[in-house]
């Protein structure tokens, strides 16, 4: 394999017996939101959440966590996490086990030690290698998305 630049900037391998192309892309990592609340690794919370902005889970909820739709609500669960209820957000990233389904209406990413007991619902879906979903997959049309608002302060947008 021969290294090499395409126009955009983009790198490439070559293979220099067969000359096909092989695009390389950088791995996104997640950047973590804004932290509103947490739920300590040696911590167990027994009933329903809810949340606006994020919440991090280093512990065991045992019930429904739900974040606000409109505040695109993000959830972060660590290796050390455990959920077991419903879980209703915009966003997750899951590194920990979900008991039960979740439902996230923009972007839904399972990292390696992901385990999901329950059907997961989603807009948008990353998967890494040696995730699990012990149940079904189901993609979130447009049409069933909570329509996004443009706010300019007061402010009507030019018109061109």
């Amino acid at each position: 394999m021969l290294p090499g630049y395409a126009s955009g900037g983009e790198k490439y391998l070559v293979d220099s017996d067969t000359e096909e192309m092989y695009m390389l892309r950088k791995i996104k990592k997640h950047k973590a939101g804004k932290l509103d609340s947490l739920v300590g690794k040696n911590s167990c919370v027994t009933g329903d959440i809810s949340f606006s902005g994020g919440l991090h889970v280093d512990g065991v909820i045992r019930g429904a966590v739900s974040g606000e739709v409109e505040s695109l609500s993000s959830l972060t669960v660590s290796e050390h996490g455990t959920i077991e209820g419903q879980v209703r957000v915009a966003r997750i990233f899951l590194n920990g086990l979900v008991k039960g389904d979740v439902y996230s209406t923009e972007r839904v990413e399972l990292a390696s030690s992901a385990r999901v007991e329950g059907n997961v619902y989603y807009g948008l879906m990353e998967m890494a290698i040696g995730a699990e979903v012990n149940g079904k997959l189901v993609r979130i049309s447009e049409d069933d998305r909570p329509e996004l608002s443009l706010d300019f302060g007061g402010i009507p947008p030019q018109e061109d």
